[in-house]
């Protein structure tokens, strides 16, 4: 338990059996009435973000969320393996919670997994993955001038957009959050 007197971002709330992060707080002291803390959450597993107000010094639960450095191992029917390198511990993440992270997951792949009690929360990637491109149409001759894009498969089976002048088989950058393509990655 924590009081909104110690709200800071970051922090992880349990309100009503809902894991929410907090993502803003302000402290608000008006000339009448009580304090106030307005804060800006966001719902752990499906990212919706809501206001909400607590008087000040209001008892709120917090949870602990362990994220911890881990092995993407391999794929056990719809679930992911996962591997603590500290520990050898293995965990089975459900596909909902592993989300588009699947999109650019290889095995032996480091990520964040977010554990709250024995639950497996969300899976982070850093921001960008090398990744091969199993195939692509080449590009038209001529169509380099335009700046136009064109479908790619990539060794996850992932679709994405790329310039025309990528080939079947080199290696690429992409942006985690979006799918962007980001260049090309030479060696």
């Amino acid at each position: 338990m924590a009081t909104t007197n110690d709200l800071k971002n970051g922090l992880v709330l349990n309100l009503d059996g809902q894991l929410w992060t907090v993502t803003a707080f302000q402290h608000v002291k008006p000339g009448k009435g009580g304090a106030f803390v307005r804060t800006t959450l966001k719902h752990v597993l499906s990212g919706k973000v809501v206001d909400r107000t607590f008087n000040a010094g209001t008892k709120v639960e917090t949870a602990t969320v362990d994220k911890r450095g881990m092995t993407y191992l391999y794929k056990d029917g719809t679930d992911f393996v996962f591997m603590d390198g500290d520990t050898f511990e293995q965990l089975s993440v459900p596909a909902e919670t592993v989300s588009d992270a699947a999109n650019y997951m290889l095995e032996n792949q480091e990520a964040i997994v977010a554990v709250h009690e024995g639950v497996a929360l969300y899976v982070e990637l850093p921001t960008s993955v090398e990744l091969v491109i199993k195939h692509t149409d080449p590009g038209l001759q001529g169509d380099r001038s335009t700046g136009g894009t064109k479908p790619a498969t990539l060794e996850t089976d992932a679709e994405i957009q790329v310039p025309l002048f990528v080939t079947t088989g080199e290696k690429i950058k992409v942006d985690t959050r979006d799918g962007r393509y980001l260049g090309r990655v030479n060696g």
